[in-house]
């Protein structure tokens, strides 16, 4: 069975600039679980309490994510050559 990871690489690699947006995606998710690992948006009552709490922390903990990758880290680009020689 093909995860959504190798159907959206396997897409992707019809176009070089997909490819390069799903790396970035990659980064995303990395720097998402790292600062989830880290605690960071951890529901504090920042959103008032309730049940919806959570959800909108780790909304808010992904955007923290894309902003630091719109910087670069640096794993993107890895991530890209890594897919890059895969389909070689």
């Amino acid at each position: 069975m093909l995860s959504a990871t190798q159907i959206g690489v396997t897409q992707a690699t019809r176009d070089p600039g997909s490819l390069k947006r799903v790396a970035m995606e990659l980064e995303v998710v990395f720097i998402d679980e790292m600062l989830k690992s880290a605690g960071v948006g951890a529901p504090r009552g920042a959103f008032g309490g309730g049940p919806g709490e959570a959800q909108f922390a780790s909304f808010l903990r992904q955007e923290q994510a894309r902003a630091i990758a719109a910087k670069g880290i640096g794993l993107a680009e890895r991530f890209e050559a890594g897919l890059r020689r895969r389909e070689t």
